[in-house]
């Protein structure tokens, strides 16, 4: 009971080291500028490990979540393009996305279906379905008025940083003072257990794709309106990589039942350190994604350590 405590502070110490290690190795690295950059990059990551999280937590994976976002920023760009309103294009991306997050929850949730398999062709049904409406091209022409919008700075701050503090704390608040929440975390300590107590456990899956779903399209917005642009490119099977590091930093257990929104959102500031730090100081690219697995790896021993 101790370790399942103290792994509770191993986000903040991890944060804690990397911003450390980062002020002596990287010159000028914590300007204020760098600092607002990286909060920015941080809030779509850590929005898209959200929804992760939600569906590690009940013992599943969402490897769409990247594709889902870009086809979902494609279809309210493209609407735009044709002089739709920025308003409805947002709810667009928010709809389509969850839409998306209701057919993964549909597959593993009723029809019992492995959720590697089912978000995995999720993936590459999105995929080739934003390369098949933009003919692998950028959807560009989107209005200044939608941009301005969501790019909108309180102060220096720009407004998807907020958004994704506001987030963050109503998802904790979710998982800690509400019934759901204790279902999501009791599902994924046992199954079985659960369903015998009285949770619809079906439920309780489909809810939680359904959430990773709709916080892509929310991510899809914020990518669409910072990019100026939106194609199939923003879904790179890479960025998965982003979340799960994001997640799984943050003291979210893949083997289920554990974890916070506060963890996860130090696990997206970690990444987000970390790539920036990597073009910092030129480190080629390959040798990053070598970084981040390395970390993935030693987060998920230490979780399973922990386990025993």
């Amino acid at each position: 009971m101790k370790g399942l405590q103290s792994f509770r502070y191993f986000p903040f110490v991890f944060f804690g080291c990397i911003a450390i290690v980062l002020a002596f190795i990287v010159p000028h690295f914590f300007t204020v500028r760098n600092i607002i950059n990286v909060l920015t990059q941080a809030s779509t990551l850590g929005l898209m490990s959200m929804g992760m999280a939600a569906v590690l937590l009940v013992g599943g994976i969402d490897l769409s979540i990247p594709a889902i976002m870009a086809f979902s920023g494609i279809l309210g760009a493209m609407f735009m393009r044709a002089g739709g309103n920025p308003v409805i294009a947002s709810l667009i991306m928010v709809s389509v996305g969850s839409i998306a997050g209701c057919i993964n929850g549909l597959a593993v949730a009723y029809l019992r279906m492995i959720p590697f398999v089912v978000t995995l062709s999720m993936q590459a049904i999105a995929t080739g379905a934003a390369i098949w409406v933009t003919n692998a091209l950028s959807v560009s022409g989107i209005p200044t008025s939608f941009m301005n919008a969501i790019l909108y700075k309180v102060w220096i701050i720009p407004l998807p940083v907020i958004v994704f503090v506001l987030l963050t704390i109503l998802f904790e608040l979710l998982l800690r003072r509400s019934l759901f929440g204790r279902w999501l975390y009791s599902v994924g300590t046992n199954v079985r257990a659960s369903r015998v107590s009285g949770i619809n456990t079906t439920r309780v899956l489909f809810s939680a794709y359904l959430f990773s779903g709709m916080m892509a399209g929310i991510v899809a917005i914020m990518v669409t309106a910072r990019l100026s642009s939106a194609s199939a490119t923003m879904g790179s099977s890479n960025v998965v990589l982003d979340i799960v590091s994001s997640a799984v930093i943050g003291g979210v257990s893949i083997y289920g039942g554990s974890g916070s929104a506060v963890g996860v959102m130090l696990g997206a500031l970690v990444i987000t350190l970390i790539s920036n730090s990597m073009n910092f100081l030129h480190v080629p690219y390959y040798l990053t994604l070598m970084i981040k697995g390395a970390v993935i790896i030693a987060a998920i021993a230490f979780d399973s350590f922990r386990k025993k």
